[in-house]
């Protein structure tokens, strides 16, 4: 008997380490959580608008004009996918949902290769140039 209690003595000492080096602190999926929000940020922009199909249109003008092509579009589901070709494979996946009754949110997502892109550049690109369409498109039809 006391060397059974020796014995699982010895296995719950020897199980410690693992189980304390599995743990991740608090600070760590704070930080996690505080990339994935500035992320978050940086993808995705509200326009006064309830066009949404304007809104889808004016979406792939942009990507054509930043020298995509577009793969796919869904007026449907409000997405649209480009692949930039020029030396790269960049690809760039936008949706456009309602918020509310008189806003879209367009979201960016930006892959290269097979990695998804954190670098805040190409959205900011992107969403500059579709903040311009945009303001073009809304005061055409004026």
């Amino acid at each position: 008997m006391k060397s059974r209690m020796m014995l699982m003595s010895l296995a719950v000492l020897l199980m410690l380490p693992s189980i304390y080096g599995c743990q991740t602190s608090k600070s760590q999926v704070m930080a996690a959580s505080a990339s994935q929000v500035e992320l978050r940020a940086y993808q995705s922009r509200r326009f006064e608008t309830a066009d949404k199909e304007k809104t889808l249109r004016t979406v792939m003008a942009t990507l054509q004009d930043l020298g995509f092509i577009i793969d796919k579009a869904d007026v449907v589901l409000g997405s649209v996918s480009g692949t930039k070709l020029s030396g790269y494979s960049l690809r760039m996946t936008v949706t456009v949902r309602p918020k509310g009754g008189e806003q879209m949110v367009v979201r960016a997502n930006a892959q290269y290769n097979i990695t998804a892109v954190e670098d805040p550049e190409p959205y900011q690109q992107f969403f500059a140039s579709l903040e311009k369409s945009m303001f073009l498109t809304a005061h055409m039809d004026e």
